[in-house]
């Protein structure tokens, strides 16, 4: 990794391509991200009119997050933010820990077979919410430019620990000495109380004027910023204003109290280069602070509203990140990829509750021998502090290995880590967890530091929590799924067949879709597919009652089959309706006899004929009545015929038409008919479901007879 402010060989020309784009396309700061090698991550390289502090909680940002830069390339597109509002609704997570008004793109950096990362643009409030089509244009092509400058240098670009911050160069300004001498002059002889900043909030310029009324000496302000140079304005309002100077170029004016009693109100006006501001003494609240002309305005300490910035802006934004966490294993990734880096740490154990011991979930920056030496420990272990504050529920920091060998003489040498943040993980009361932050190097955690940690600790806990029960849940309801469909198909001379079973992509991980082969006898055999209503334990429990009605009917002609089936079904008294196809397979006779309850149709593909949808007359579904007829369809069965049944998950997209889905997926079957079978369902999952997100569960049983004798 390369460090802060370090210019790679090579840097150069992608430096001048960004801030050259962010001059042409009008934008106020921009930047590129890079897809890290190492992980899916988008890790910001080089930064232009922001300061690296604002842009902290997307130094590294992951390729699945619901965030812009990571839609732009996960989609290949541009990708336009024209509000707070369009923020807020579309990226509720990112609008979270941005809470500041300003127009937003990002256009993936194309680099032939895969995305190289990508370009981001931010521009002023007063920027139109919409974007034209031309310079939706000119936002692409600079991503084009940016990406051939990356692929003509002799090596990716490594993702630093810190991006490079590139100055915005600013034309036709004076830059002569003599010049800003004699503008510095004029502004002193003023009775303004003038001070400039730059864009990372240090003070470049005080007027005597100004250093009067704040009340020090200029020398000891210059190259300061305000909130942490003068204690009275040592407040996340105060620097919560400045950020949205920085990030909305918007006028902002604020009024705070400098003790005892003078009360100052500044003026902000920003562009690329700084902040200029205006200082002038105003009667007290109580006496009538006049209105602000400002886009934003704050009464002062008292009554203004509190706003994330510094500690509480890095605070807010990885608590957003923790609320979309569901599986232990995103809490593991999501702590490793955004909270490490966020404090600087090198090193993660997280480890859960579990039957009086501590077990590890997951952890990043420790050799395996060490995470088997911690993983099991007894809650009340003595060996680390994971014990101790797991009972107080108080954390531990430890500064150095010898400050935690004086109070647990063992510790230090499970690992070669230098300094730790021991975090309780605790909710309501109930010990859920411990998680370990360590250091490569002696660390002294800072009174704020520790108190985002706390809290920050409260929310993992909640986290970890929740995504336990997820995970448990999830896995009884795989293994429910998984003893009620059938473990193997059974092997029949002459005919092939696979299958395959998707859940929905939200929910249990479980629901109603079943198949199965049932070998009769030598030659014959019984097919089934079948959806039960629902996505829940109540489906997939009556998903086993009826492939058990199936099984103890098979053999009957397929009409008396469902017939019989519905019988049962309705002496269940269940509300669950259920769609079903029967094929009765005989080989010698080469030929299947089919009925439907109201499920859709296979797909079908005889050798030298067109592919297609097969007619079959459906009868009704099972469940509707207690006697119901289910007419029966004659399906040839030439040799090398391949036929798929499914669910209609396969086919029922939103905004698709159904019949038109499955005519797609029958040529798709042809096409690959000479194909493995296992690989002909991916095929046609691939072109039915191109993302992996599925509203309904899919199920799918290819059967093929035969190929004829070469």
């Amino acid at each position: 990794m390369l460090g802060h402010g370090a210019d790679p060989e090579g840097a150069a020309p992608l430096d001048a391509a960004l801030a050259d784009t962010v001059r042409r396309t009008g934008a106020s700061a921009g930047g590129v991200y890079l897809l890290d090698e190492s992980a899916p991550v988008l890790g910001l390289v080089v930064l232009s009119g922001m300061p690296e502090e604002v842009a902290w909680p997307w130094r590294r940002v992951p390729l699945n997050a619901g965030v812009p830069v990571s839609e732009a390339v996960r989609e290949d597109r541009l990708v336009w933010v024209g509000s707070q509002d369009d923020m807020a609704r579309v990226y509720p997570r990112a609008a979270a820990s941005l809470p500041y008004r300003f127009a937003l793109a990002a256009a993936p950096l194309p680099g032939g077979a895969r995305c190289l990362g990508a370009l981001f643009l931010l521009w002023p409030a007063s920027h139109p919410v919409e974007a034209t089509r031309r310079e939706r244009g000119h936002i692409s092509s600079a991503a084009r430019r940016i990406a051939r400058v990356i692929g003509d240098a002799p090596a990716l670009p490594p993702v630093p620990e810190h991006p490079r911050h590139i100055p915005v160069a600013m034309a036709g300004r004076p830059r002569g000495g003599q010049r800003l001498r004699a503008a510095a002059d004029y502004v002193d002889r003023l009775p303004e109380a003038a001070i400039g900043l730059d864009l990372e909030g240090r003070i470049t310029y005080l007027a005597p004027a100004a250093a009067a009324l704040l009340g020090m000496d200029a020398g000891r302000l210059l190259g300061t910023r305000p909130w942490q140079s003068l204690p009275w304005m040592d407040n996340t309002v105060v620097e919560d204003h400045y950020r949205t100077a920085v990030i909305s170029r918007d006028p902002v004016t604020f009024t705070t109290l400098r003790p005892p009693d003078t009360w100052l109100r500044f003026q902000l006006y920003p562009d690329a280069s700084g902040i200029s501001a205006r200082v002038t003494r105003v009667r007290s609240p109580e006496g009538g602070v006049p209105e602000s002309s400002g886009t934003y305005a704050a009464r002062g300490l008292v009554s203004a509203p509190p706003t994330p910035s510094g500690r509480l802006y890095q605070l807010v934004h990885l608590a957003a990140a923790l609320t979309e966490t569901v599986a232990v294993r995103d809490v593991v990734d999501l702590v490793a990829d955004q909270v490490l880096p966020a404090f600087g740490a090198d090193g993660l154990v997280l480890s859960a509750a579990d039957a009086g011991r501590l077990r590890i979930t997951g952890h990043h920056g420790y050799d395996q021998a060490t995470i088997d030496r911690l993983d099991g420990l007894p809650l009340d272990t003595d060996i680390t502090p994971a014990g101790e504050v797991l009972a107080s529920g108080v954390p531990s920091f430890f500064t150095s290995p010898a400050e935690l060998a004086r109070r647990f003489p063992d510790a230090p040498r499970i690992s070669a880590k230098q300094a730790w943040a021991f975090l309780p993980l605790v909710v309501s009361g109930r010990p859920v967890g411990c998680c370990i932050l360590s250091y490569d190097r002696p660390h002294d955690f800072s009174a704020d530091e520790r108190a985002v940690l706390t809290s920050l600790a409260g929310l993992v806990a909640q986290a970890l929590d929740r995504a336990r029960l997820y995970d448990t849940t999830r896995d009884l309801a795989h293994g429910l799924q998984q003893a009620l469909l059938p473990r193997s198909l059974p092997a029949l001379p002459g005919l092939d067949a696979a299958a395959r079973y998707l859940p929905a992509s939200r929910g249990m991980d479980i629901g109603g879709d079943f198949y199965d082969v049932i070998r009769i006898d030598a030659t014959t055999a019984a097919a089934v597919i079948g959806d039960v209503q629902g996505h829940n334990v109540s489906a997939a429990a009556l998903m086993g009652q009826v492939r058990t009605a199936i099984h103890a009917t098979v053999g009957a002609p397929p009409g008396q089959v469902l017939a019989r089936t519905n019988r049962v079904l309705s002496e269940l008294e269940t509300d669950l309706l259920v769609s079903c196809l029967y094929a009765h397979i005989d080989l010698v006779r080469q030929e299947a006899v089919m009925a439907s309850a109201g499920h859709p149709p296979p797909l079908l593909h005889h050798p030298g004929r067109p592919p297609g949808v097969m007619e079959i007359e459906p009868g009704p579904l099972l469940g509707v009545e207690t006697v119901s007829r289910y007419p029966t369809t004659v399906l040839p069965l030439p040799p090398g015929t391949t036929f798929a049944l499914y669910t209609d998950g396969l086919v029922e997209i939103p905004g698709a038409d159904p019949d038109r889905a499955a005519l797609g997926l029958s040529n798709c079957l042809a096409e690959y008919s000479g194909q493995d079978l296992d690989h002909l369902i991916d095929v046609l999952l691939r072109h039915a479901r191109p993302t992996p997100h599925y509203t309904d569960d899919i199920a799918v049983l290819l059967l093929r007879t035969a190929p004829p004798p070469a």
